[in-house]
């Protein structure tokens, strides 16, 4: 089965599996005794540290090696929120953030901070003037990925760490996705990744703090890992991280030219072979291997089923592939259509077949996830104009707005009742892929839910 799915993870990488056997011969002592089999892991902590530092562009002394790419997160929001202290108490985040750096923020709006959200544009991307307009009095932190794990867009790193270096204020960079195709841009005073994006193992993260960022560990500080990953280090799994990191890096030129030319081809032809789709993130400031589209009329978590079902791996953001049934954050701060979400990450050595095989598959799978979902027209109200779509989950009100547009002349104006808290991203969206009037939405006067209006205007 072809596993389209790398943003979320990648198998060991055969340099990972290789430096992993080796350092599990000699790297299983603690690297801080001084006796023989003590200096032997040491050499080995040291060596793979100097090794990732080099492909971060930071020292050595700099970086540090967590139990995960989220808990260098977490802890370089807290330490250097903590840092900072008294220069203020205010995070600036993007939007469009990973979950992680979301609930970082969270639990410091808990203690009594102030959180900044800062939004994107329809691509997804941050404006640096918007970052800068954020960093007035009380600013102690930004936090801004490097490149969006759901929809691949590439963040304007140098620019808005520019802005903050003019402003006094550090930047945090998670570049967990990123990382394997290249250094960070420079300006950065934090910067997080995770090994299992590039094919090291899984429970190794990366957290670089350049020298002269106010830090402060969380307590109880152990001694090891400068007091910012306590706990006996996994050294093999940190040897083998490293020098995957170097093997990737190493192909990632190449690899990227070939793997860009497979996604534009999927972005080009994916509304050719299936109607009423939505290519989302930014076209041209986008990471190699990551392409996301939306399908009308199409139930997200039905669609990865069906797309499995023709032997492919992909992921999705609908709020019908999420336990809370909410959409994507991601796809919420864009604006775009959430329904019917698949996002395709290419691992390396992806074939030109396997890629010419999925979008042959796709229109199938598309096809028997509408069909499934052919709900006949609304039941007739007092109102024409009117679609109780109350208690139906989306695609459902969509569908059913798209079944009544006919029926209304044009420029009037039809009413969706729904209590689905994705309709609020999936109707506005549906109304600009169909060149209909978005009016708005308020509470329903009448009941439960909100009343969406929509104006026929073709």
């Amino acid at each position: 089965m072809p596993y389209f799915d790398a943003a979320s993870s990648l198998p060991l990488h055969p340099v990972a599996r290789q430096a992993l056997a080796a350092a599990l011969e000699d790297g299983w002592a603690d690297p801080a005794r001084p006796h023989r089999e003590g200096r032997r892991a040491r050499m080995l902590l040291d060596a793979a540290r100097e090794t990732a530092a080099e492909a971060v562009g930071c020292r050595p002394d700099e970086l540090t090696f967590t139990t995960s790419g989220t808990r260098a997160l977490h802890t370089g929001v807290a330490g250097a929120l903590a840092g900072r202290r008294r220069a203020g108490r205010r995070l600036v985040v993007s939007a469009v953030e990973h979950s992680a750096v979301l609930h970082a923020a969270e639990a410091h709006r808990e203690a009594g901070g102030e959180v900044t959200e800062i939004g994107v544009d329809r691509g997804g991307r941050v404006a640096p003037g918007d970052v800068a307009a954020a960093l007035g009095d009380g600013a102690a932190l930004v936090c801004v990925q490097s490149a969006n794990h759901e929809v691949g867009t590439r963040q304007p790193v140098g620019e808005i760490a520019a802005a903050c270096r003019a402003a006094g204020v550090p930047l945090l960079v998670d570049a967990a996705q990123s990382l394997a195709w290249g250094p960070v841009e420079d300006g950065w005073s934090l910067l997080a990744a995770s090994a299992h994006k590039w094919g090291g193992p899984g429970g190794v993260g990366l957290l670089a703090v350049r020298k002269g960022v106010r830090f402060a560990p969380a307590r109880p500080v152990d001694e090891r890992e400068s007091g910012r990953a306590p706990g006996f280090e996994n050294i093999p799994a940190v040897v083998a991280a490293a020098a995957s990191l170097r093997a990737v890096r190493q192909e990632a030129d190449a690899e990227a030219a070939r793997l860009s030319a497979l996604v534009a081809r999927i972005r080009a032809r994916v509304p050719e072979v299936v109607p009423d789709t939505e290519v989302v993130g930014d076209p041209a400031h986008r990471l190699p291997h990551i392409v996301t589209f939306s399908c009308l009329y199409a139930d997200g978590e039905a669609l990865l089923h069906a797309l499995d079902r023709e032997g492919f791996a992909v992921s999705s953001g609908s709020s019908c592939t999420s336990s809370t049934l909410t959409p994507s954050h991601v796809l919420r701060a864009m604006g775009v259509l959430s329904e019917g979400n698949v996002r395709v990450s290419l691992p390396p050595g992806t074939a030109e077949e396997d890629v010419e095989r999925f979008l042959a598959a796709l229109p199938r799978a598309v096809a028997s996830v509408r069909a499934a979902l052919d709900v006949p027209p609304s039941p007739g109200t007092a109102d024409p104009l009117l679609v109780d779509s109350l208690g139906k989950r989306c695609p459902i009100p969509v569908i059913e707005l798209a079944k009544t547009l006919p029926r209304a002349p044009v420029g009037e104006v039809i009413t969706v009742l729904s209590d689905d808290t994705a309709a609020r991203l999936d109707i506005p969206a549906w109304c600009t892929m169909r060149g209909q009037e978005y009016l708005g939405a308020s509470p329903n006067p009448d009941g439960p839910g909100t009343a969406y209006r929509v104006r026929r205007l073709s």
